[in-house]
C-alpha cells in the first residue's frame, strides 16, 4: 500500500514537472536552445569589392545589410576634419582644446588631459593609427561645438556622397543607443571619396607608427606592408561590430577599395581581406578616371551651434555636370557625389549572401547587443607593426587564393588582349662612304658580347607574361611556380618560369611569373585556367 502510494506521488511529480515545461515561455525555449548550441562568435558578416577606376562591383556579399561601423566611422570624422582644413580653418599644426568630456572617453584612447591642447596632426595620427576615442571628440568638438552636433553633421555629409544608409550618433563608434549604422556597400563610397576629395590628406592613412612626445604609437593595420599594393586605411572592432577593415590596394595601374564587416577574428578577417585584394586586383580596370571633381549634394541648412561658429568657406567652383543618364520617372536622381562613387552593377558572378550564424537562427537585433567599452582590437590579439625595417619580412599573399570562404568560385571571363603602342625602333641611316688615304687596315678581333642572364633569356622568349603573386621568399615563389605548372600544364606547356626580384616600400619581393607568349589571347587563356584552379593571375607585356 505505502509503496503504491510512493509510485502514485512520482507520477504525479512527473506530470506537473511534463506540464511546466510545456507551459514555458518561447522565450525561455529560445534561452535554453541558446545555451545549448553553444558555438563560437559569430558577428554579422558583409563584404565589398570596388574597383575605384570605374565604380564597378567586383565582389559583394550582405553590401546593403545593416552593419555597425565601430571605429571605421572615424574614417568619417577625419574627412570632415580634412574638409575643414581645406577651407582654412585648421593647419596641421593648429592646436585643438581638449574639454573634460574628451578627456573622459573610454580606451583606446591617447590620454589627453583636460584643459590641455593637442596638435592637429598628432590629432589625426592617434585616430589612424591608436583609433584614439579621446582624439575623435576632441575634433568633434572643436569643429561643431559638440559631439552631437557633430554627428549630425557627419550624417549629413555621408548623404550628401551618396551614403543613404548610414546614420551617425558618435564621432568614434563606441557603443551607443541607437549604434552608429551603414552598409559594406556605403563604406566603399566613402573608401573612395575621402581619397579623391583630400589626395593632400589621404597618404596619412598609410601611417604605422608616430611618436607622441615620448611615446611611439604603433598602428593597428597589420595588412600595411605586408600585402603589396595595400596603402590604407582603417581597422575597427567591438563586440556587436565584429572585427572590420576598409582597404585600398593599387597595383600595375589597378586600383580597388574592400570593405569587410563581421570578421570572427582579427586573423580571419586580415585573410579574407588579402584573398579579396588579390583575387580582385588582377580583375580591375587600367584605364577610366584617375580622380573625379567632387559634387557633393547640397546640405541642408545647419542649426545654430552652441560654443563657436565656423568660419564661413571660400565658395568652390561649381564642377561641370556629369552626363546623366536617363532614369525612369519614378527614380529620384542620385546626388552628384553618388553618382561619382556608387558602385556599379558587377559583369562577374557575386558570391551569395553568407548565411548569419546568430544565436537561434535569429535576425540581427540591435537592441540585444552587449555594449563594450573599447572600439578596436582588444589587447590580447593586438599587432604591433610599427615602422618596418628595410629588411622587414613581407606578408606573403596567398598564391593560391581561399574561394571557399567568401569569394565566389567562378570561371573568369577572357579579358580583352590590353592593347599597347609597340615602340618603333629607330634605324640609323648608314654613314657616307668617305675616301681616306688608304693605309694599311688593324683587324681588331670582335669584343664578345655580354652574357644574357637566365632571367633576361627567359623574358625575351616571348611578348607576354603573366604574374601569380609575390611573395618575400624565393623559394615560395617557386613552389607557387610549381604548383601552378601541375595545375594547368597544358597552356603552360611551352612557358617558362622565373622569379623576378623588386624593391617596393623599402620591401624585397619576388614575383612569380611565366614568360614564352607570343600572343596575348594565350596568356589569357592560360590565366583563366590557372584562377579556375584558385590562383591569382593577370597578364602583361614583358
Amino acid at each position: 500500500m505505502r509503496r503504491s502510494r510512493l509510485r502514485t506521488v512520482a507520477g504525479l511529480i512527473g506530470v506537473v514537472a511534463i506540464a511546466a515545461t510545456i507551459a514555458s515561455s518561447p522565450a525561455e525555449a529560445r534561452k535554453r536552445r541558446h545555451h545549448a548550441g553553444g558555438g563560437g562568435y559569430t558577428p554579422p558578416y558583409a563584404a565589398m569589392v570596388v574597383d575605384a577606376k570605374t565604380g564597378r562591383t567586383l565582389h559583394a556579399v550582405n553590401e546593403d545589410a545593416a552593419r555597425i561601423p565601430a571605429s571605421l566611422t572615424k574614417v568619417m570624422t577625419l574627412y570632415m576634419l580634412f574638409e575643414q582644413m581645406e577651407r582654412g580653418r585648421f593647419s596641421m599644426d593648429s592646436e585643438l582644446k581638449v574639454s573634460s568630456y574628451a578627456a573622459s572617453q573610454p580606451p583606446t584612447k591617447l590620454g589627453l588631459r583636460a584643459g590641455s591642447t593637442i596638435a592637429v596632426e598628432d590629432a589625426i595620427k592617434s585616430m589612424i593609427t591608436l583609433s584614439a576615442n579621446d582624439s575623435s571628440v576632441v575634433v568633434a568638438e572643436n569643429i561643431a561645438g559638440s559631439e552631437e552636433a557633430f554627428a549630425d553633421q557627419m550624417t549629413r555629409k555621408a548623404r550628401s556622397l551618396g551614403m543613404s544608409s548610414t546614420r551617425f550618433y558618435n564621432p568614434h563608434g563606441l557603443p551607443h543607443s541607437p549604434p552608429n549604422l551603414t552598409t559594406a556597400r556605403d563604406l566603399t563610397i566613402l573608401a573612395r571619396a575621402i581619397q579623391e576629395r583630400f589626395p593632400k590628406y589621404y597618404p596619412l592613412f598609410s601611417t604605422r607608427a608616430f611618436q607622441y612626445g615620448s611615446r611611439t604609437i604603433r598602428g593597428h593595420n597589420r595588412l600595411l606592408g605586408k600585402v603589396e599594393g595595400v596603402d590604407g586605411i582603417k581597422t575597427g572592432y567591438t563586440r556587436a561590430s565584429g572585427f572590420n577593415l576598409m582597404t585600398s590596394a593599387k597595383s600595375e595601374g589597378r586600383h580597388v577599395v574592400s570593405v569587410v564587416l563581421g570578421g570572427r577574428s582579427g586573423a580571419s578577417r586580415d585573410k579574407i581581406m588579402t584573398d579579396l585584394v588579390l583575387a580582385s586586383l588582377p580583375r580591375a580596370s587600367t584605364s577610366g578616371r584617375a580622380s573625379v571633381m567632387i559634387a557633393e549634394a547640397p546640405e541642408p541648412e545647419e542649426r545654430p551651434r552652441s560654443i563657436q561658429q565656423v568660419a564661413a568657406a571660400e565658395p568652390a567652383p561649381i564642377p561641370v555636370p556629369r552626363p546623366r543618364h536617363q532614369q525612369q520617372a519614378e527614380e529620384q536622381p542620385l546626388p552628384a557625389a553618388a553618382r561619382a562613387y556608387a558602385p556599379m552593377p558587377t559583369t562577374t558572378p557575386i558570391a551569395p549572401p553568407r548565411p548569419v550564424a546568430v544565436a537561434g537562427g535569429q535576425p540581427l537585433q540591435i537592441s540585444g547587443m552587449r555594449p563594450v567599452t573599447a572600439t578596436t582590437t582588444p589587447s590580447a590579439m593586438r599587432w604591433s607593426i610599427g615602422a618596418q625595417p628595410a629588411d622587414a619580412k613581407v606578408l606573403r599573399p596567398p598564391a593560391n587564393v581561399d574561394v571557399t570562404s567568401s569569394i565566389a568560385k567562378a570561371p573568369e571571363p577572357a579579358a580583352e588582349p590590353v592593347k599597347l603602342a609597340e615602340a618603333k625602333a629607330e634605324i640609323p641611316a648608314a654613314p657616307v662612304a668617305r675616301k681616306v688615304e688608304a693605309a694599311p687596315p688593324r683587324i681588331q678581333a670582335p669584343e664578345p658580347a655580354p652574357a644574357m642572364s637566365h632571367q633576361a633569356a627567359v623574358v625575351a622568349s616571348g611578348k607576354w607574361v603573366i604574374q601569380l603573386g609575390a611573395t618575400d621568399d624565393e623559394g615560395k615563389a617557386k613552389e607557387i611556380l610549381a604548383r601552378a605548372k601541375a595545375k594547368a600544364s597544358t597552356s603552360l606547356a611551352s612557358a617558362s618560369a622565373f622569379t623576378e626580384k623588386v624593391e617596393k616600400g623599402g620591401s624585397t619581393l619576388f614575383r612569380a611569373r611565366f614568360a614564352g607568349f607570343d600572343d596575348p589571347k594565350d596568356a589569357q587563356n592560360a590565366c583563366t585556367q590557372l584562377k579556375r584552379g584558385g590562383f591569382s593571375c593577370f597578364a602583361t607585356r614583358s
